[in-house]
């Protein structure tokens, strides 16, 4: 019942947000850097890189000597804004295609210091030629940042790994002490359920009816198909245990679990208050449920009023044993262990671990 788990586990909207957050960043890196990326056109050439800046004054300049207008000048001067003052020095620095005298010619139109008005001759303009400068290369245009959006990648999956290990591993890790604990108790109380079970009716004086079958074929009668043991421990908010039977020839028979029906109070861990254990037959219409309830909610006649939707309300106490039925199947759910929780809750109220063997028995007994 895997995707019941899921189901369970983006029930917390904590979980929801944060995957929801992570697929969506992603989703948007992947089209605005891959599949749709932003182009800017039409920008100013204050924004342009530095050598590309120094290309643009240098064809201002030689094309205001050119034609004798200064509105040219007059426009590329101040597009480029506060970098205009660093570009011309870089032209002057590398002239390029142009000569010194359009570059004092063009800054005794836009005003700029040292600025000498000389009008360029016709033998000068006829020495102009486009060649770029020897040495000077054209730079490749850059592309997407790859760095920057590998770092953007990074972060986001520590981020959802480190929520991922708050939010859904950490709770169901359980002490190592507490599971080697409780294995050795359940080994115990199972031990002594075997033996009161072996010896119990001798004590009393009861003796067993005879039945029809031999010794071998009555012992065989009386194994379950199946059998599980599932254990609940406080801080395992999304427990929910479902085991397959089968028979012994391979045959599917159905399914039988037990999880979270109820809690009290606010807040985590969560404060189980009640177990649904559930028997399903391929042979029935009707999956049958019983809930398995504290003595504090148990005595709540609203909160039992409002399980019993749910299924038959049944008191936990341990050693009790639960029988579910369907059309060809039986199962008895026993509680080996269970223990309440302390806190600010009512008494009685919640578990802090409860234990369960199930065991499940065919009707038809005979077919297998």
């Amino acid at each position: 019942m895997n995707s019941e788990k899921l189901k369970s586990l983006f029930k917390d909207w904590r979980i929801t947000i944060i995957a929801g957050v992570v697929i969506g960043i992603l989703l948007g890196l992947m089209v605005g850097w891959g599949i749709w990326p932003v182009q800017w056109t039409d920008l100013a050439p204050y924004h342009l890189r530095a050598d590309l800046r120094e290309d643009y004054l240098r064809m201002a300049i030689f094309t205001t000597s050119m034609t004798g207008d200064t509105s040219i000048a007059n426009k590329a001067w101040s597009e480029l804004e506060t970098t205009a003052d660093d570009t011309l020095e870089a032209v002057r620095a590398n002239t390029g295609y142009i000569t010194p005298e359009q570059i004092t010619y063009f800054e005794g139109i836009v005003g700029a210091e040292g600025a000498e008005v000389v009008v360029p001759t016709t033998d000068t303009a006829s020495d102009i030629t486009t060649t770029p400068a020897s040495g000077e290369e054209e730079e490749p245009t850059s592309g997407p940042n790859w760095l920057l959006l590998g770092g953007f990648c990074v972060v986001l999956l520590i981020g959802a790994a480190i929520a991922i290990y708050f939010f859904v591993i950490r709770p169901r890790k359980l002490g190592a002490a507490q599971q080697e604990d409780l294995k050795s108790i359940v080994r115990e109380r199972m031990a002594e359920s075997t033996v009161a079970m072996d010896y119990g009716d001798e004590e009393l004086g009861y003796t067993k009816p005879i039945s029809g079958f031999s010794p071998a074929e009555e012992e065989e009668q009386q194994l379950p198909v199946a059998q599980f043991m599932t254990t609940y421990m406080m801080g395992d908010d999304l427990y929910d245990d479902s085991f397959s039977i089968d028979a012994p020839t391979g045959e599917f028979l159905g399914e039988c679990g037990v999880g979270i029906s109820d809690t009290v109070g606010v807040g985590e861990p969560k404060r189980v208050s009640a177990f649904e254990v559930w028997l399903f037959d391929k042979n029935d219409i009707q999956t049958v449920t019983k809930v398995v309830m504290s003595e504090h909610v148990y005595e709540d006649n609203k909160t039992r009023m409002r399980l019993e939707s749910k299924g038959e309300p049944i008191l936990a106490e341990p050693g009790k044993v639960i029988l579910l039925e369907t059309a060809t199947l039986q199962l008895e759910a026993r509680i080996v262990d269970m223990e309440y929780g302390e806190g600010a809750a009512p008494d009685q109220s919640f578990f802090q671990r409860m234990t369960l063997e199930l065991s499940v028995w065919s009707k038809e007994r005979g077919s297998f």
